[in-house]
């Protein structure tokens, strides 16, 4: 196991408090409490990724326009969270973790893949195309590049703008797992309330983005 999977296992990586506190609500925005009252838990039970980042307001509504984008893109929802745990558990990202569990229960996982996702893919019957996505996850935490034999059977599985997409998926992915645990964003109490990845919640995040680009015009 690796040491950051082993660090989210005992649970020493959500111990300590948040090196950034998230906005209090008398400091939202107006954009942004409307994202949160589209966002799962709400205004009452905002999302700490949410909160926190929105502290650099310059960067958080690129960022989030950019997250939206690959969420709804070429890759199927089972590869996408394929990539999302299995680049969470190589992190020891408790947050990315929780949250996107229940995504991929929504997107038709069982239990026991789920927790197949956290052990070494050879111990599970995956598919051929669901192995290639573990491995290609692994290659590139652990190399910072794809094989060439792993690249021709990505060549097989997916299309180029697949290609590109998974790729930029793994690397997202890591960035918002490095900047939850080093900023230490705590999970929300209590069960996930839906989810930030519905078709409501994209759209609205794509207006708000491009409104606030015309009026920086």
């Amino acid at each position: 196991m690796n040491d950051a999977a082993a660090s989210h296992r005992s649970g020493k990586a959500s111990a300590a408090l948040p090196r950034i506190s998230p906005l209090r609500s008398s400091e939202w925005s107006a954009p942004l409490r409307l994202l949160l009252t589209l966002a799962p838990g709400g205004t009452a039970r905002p999302m700490n990724i949410f909160t926190t980042l929105a502290r650099h307001k310059s960067l958080f509504w690129p960022w989030l326009a950019f997250a939206g984008k690959l969420l709804a893109g070429k890759l199927s929802a089972r590869h996408r969270e394929l990539v999302i745990l299995r680049t969470a558990y190589r992190c020891g990202c408790d947050y990315e973790r929780r949250h996107h569990r229940d995504i991929a229960l929504e997107a038709g996982f069982r239990e026991e893949e789920l927790d197949a996702i956290e052990r070494d893919p050879k111990e599970y019957g995956w598919s051929e195309s669901d192995r290639l996505v573990l491995d290609v996850v692994d290659e590139l935490h652990a190399d910072n590049r794809i094989s060439d034999a792993t690249w021709t059977r990505m060549r097989v599985q997916f299309s180029e703008t697949q290609l590109i997409e998974l790729v930029m998926l793994v690397g997202h992915y890591h960035m918002v797992a490095f900047t939850l645990n080093a900023l230490r964003v705590e999970v929300e109490p209590g069960e996930p309330n839906g989810h930030a990845q519905s078709p409501a919640f994209l759209r609205a995040v794509r207006r708000m983005v491009l409104k606030g680009k015309r009026r920086s015009a």
